[in-house]
């Protein structure tokens, strides 16, 4: 099995400022991440290929992750940003196919868990552009909080040919031990066959100091029941997993938590069938 790390991030502050790393808890995170620093710890932890995924909603910052990709053996696909309400989207994806490494955008995410309108998604110039995204063959990554994921079924709904996947579990409140609306919410998810779930994203949602892998194992258990191992990926959230743990915990708690016989599915083929890596 060759590990596929679905979710992890880079940035350098001398590019570009990274204007949500704000408040002591985040500190740590202040400083530049390369994909040199991640190399050889997801080689130590037998990772072969990841995703790299947008940070902010900046337009320059994909055409970088692309030009990443095409330098680097381990990225094997980026999830990237663009506008969705533009009246050009559909135009803008296919000049970023074009580009340098334009060949490993893979999908696409918004920052959908910052958007105040919980109906975001459902907006009809957000709808277009999430069918300029499917038209394109690529998929759609949500970012979201718990409240958002009904209107993520019903984007889903609506939208049956384009892939939704949705990352962190969707954020639930691991640090507090509360699993309701969210677990009903997810399920009502889970049940669009066009919906994948990353099984990432987890140390940050729970208490950083304190977490065990008994404090993860009733939301993993949720996800991995509701989307089944088809549809369910791992990924490291590398580096913001770092506040809570280290790159080869975070893989090896995501490996406790799962069976022995879901591993190659999540481990490798879901990310590497829905990213079409």
């Amino acid at each position: 099995m060759t590990i596929v790390d679905a979710h992890h991030h880079v940035w350098d502050l001398a590019v570009r400022d990274q204007d949500w790393i704000t408040g002591p808890e985040l500190q740590p995170l202040r400083r530049n991440f390369s994909v040199d620093n991640l190399a050889p710890e997801a080689e130590a932890a037998g990772v072969g290929r990841t995703v790299l995924v947008q940070t902010v909603t900046v337009a320059e910052e994909t055409p970088e992750f692309l030009a990443l990709a095409a330098e680097h053996e381990l990225i094997a696909g980026v999830v990237g940003w663009t506008d969705l309400t533009r009246p050009d989207v559909a135009e803008e994806l296919a000049r970023l196919r074009e580009l340098p490494g334009g060949r490993y955008l893979k999908g696409i995410r918004h920052q959908v868990q910052g958007e105040s309108d919980p109906q975001w998604l459902l907006r009809p110039d957000v709808r277009r552009g999430l069918a300029a995204v499917a038209d394109a063959g690529l998929v759609y990554d949500l970012v979201v909080l718990p409240h958002q994921l009904p209107a993520c079924a019903e984007a889903a709904a609506g939208l049956p040919e384009l892939t939704f996947v949705l990352d962190h579990l969707g954020k639930p409140p691991i640090a507090s031990g509360s699993r309701e609306p969210w677990a009903s919410d997810l399920r009502a998810l889970a049940a669009l066959p066009n919906t994948v779930c990353k099984l990432s994203g987890m140390v940050a949602e729970a208490d950083p100091a304190t977490w065990t892998p008994g404090d993860l194992r009733p939301y993993a258990d949720v996800v991995l029941d509701a989307f089944g191992p088809d549809r369910s990926m791992f990924g490291s959230d590398w580096p913001v997993c770092t506040l809570a743990a280290s790159y080869e915990q975070v893989l090896a708690v995501a490996q406790e938590l799962t069976a022995p016989a879901e591993r190659t599915q999540i481990f490798e083929t879901t990310a590497t069938r829905v990213y079409d890596l």
